[in-house]
């Protein structure tokens, strides 16, 4: 039931509190998802953390690739630190309850987070094709400067983009049911808990997540044909391997983050299925953000040098 005050009309924002129902009811699974994702949790912590003292410490990684590598890194920890925490608080005490105000701040973070990663994946995209295509004009292309601008860029458009997102969700309306069938404060389950008709906020919501998901995914693929079309001009086949090692890494965290994040956000309503969403969020929410350090480590030899230059102290010699 809603959590009122008294002499609220029905038709009013009277909500106080949501329920997130999560993954499980059943206090044994709820123990054992518990565990997985406090284990997976420190690993997104640490592997993340790892890149990002890598790529500050080693001398070696300060180029505009690893700048960019250390910006995502830290925004894979506040990411997953925005509602791996909560749902491990809920699995563990069973207490699902989070306030409508506490709903709004995780969403918007969420979202503002998201977005950014989003233009970030794109810059990232941007860098291998200079890199790739122009590789005499580089150092000048992407200077100090430019890389700062974009980095900046790419946290601005989230934050700007979520503030369009949250207030467009948390200005309307809540009745009947306050239980969100998800393990965080997500958008589609937000709006099938608004009253009245919805269709022109949905409508909006959606335009903003097609542009913010679509346009830096469009600026992607102009990247990589123009990487693809460089790598096929290239005569010795070690050439053309070493050419698209360097962005084989980028490529797969751009298909999982991509990948399920327009299967949530870009699909039809009709077609919304909250059991199904809640589960392909896993993807974007807690499995990349562990797979990233896995897939910049294990598939990047720079890094694992200077792993191994750091662990015998020579990082600096």
């Amino acid at each position: 039931m809603l959590t009122k005050k008294e002499n609220i009309p029905q038709n009013s924002t009277a909500l106080f509190e949501f329920i997130l129902l999560g993954l499980s009811d059943e206090p044994n699974v709820q123990s054992i998802l518990f565990s997985i994702f406090l284990v997976i949790y420190i690993i997104i912590l640490a592997g993340n953390l790892l890149i990002i003292l890598l790529t500050l410490l080693d001398p070696a990684l300060h180029t505009p690739m690893y700048f960019f590598l250390r910006n995502l890194s830290f925004l894979e920890i506040c990411y997953t630190s925005v509602n791996v925490p909560k749902m491990l608080e809920n699995l563990m005490s069973g207490n699902k309850s989070i306030s409508f105000l506490g709903c709004a701040v995780q969403t918007y973070f969420t979202f503002f987070l998201g977005g950014s990663e989003c233009f970030l994946l794109a810059t990232m995209a941007y860098d291998r094709y200079v890199a790739i295509c122009k590789p005499l004009h580089y150092h000048v292309l992407m200077n100090s400067k430019v890389c700062l601008g974009l980095a900046v860029a790419s946290w601005l458009s989230g934050f700007f983009m979520s503030f369009g997102h949250t207030s467009m969700v948390f200005t309307l309306s809540f009745c009947g049911s306050n239980e969100i069938n998800h393990f965080f404060c997500d958008i589609p389950p937000l709006l099938k808990l608004a009253c009245g008709d919805t269709s022109g906020t949905e409508i909006a919501v959606f335009a903003v997540a097609m542009i913010f998901v679509t346009f830096p995914f469009v600026l992607i693929l102009m990247s990589y044909a123009g990487i693809i079309a460089t790598i096929l001009g290239i005569s010795s086949a070690e050439g053309r391997r070493k050419a698209f090692s360097t962005c084989s890494s980028h490529l797969i965290v751009v298909i999982l983050f991509f990948g399920s994040a327009s299967i949530i956000y870009l699909k039809p309503n009709s077609t919304y299925s909250p059991n199904t969403d809640k589960y392909l969020s896993l993807f974007y929410t807690v499995f990349s953000p562990i797979l990233n350090p896995i897939i910049y480590s294990l598939r990047n030899k720079e890094v694992k040098s200077a792993f191994k230059r750091i662990w015998e102290g020579k990082a600096f010699g």
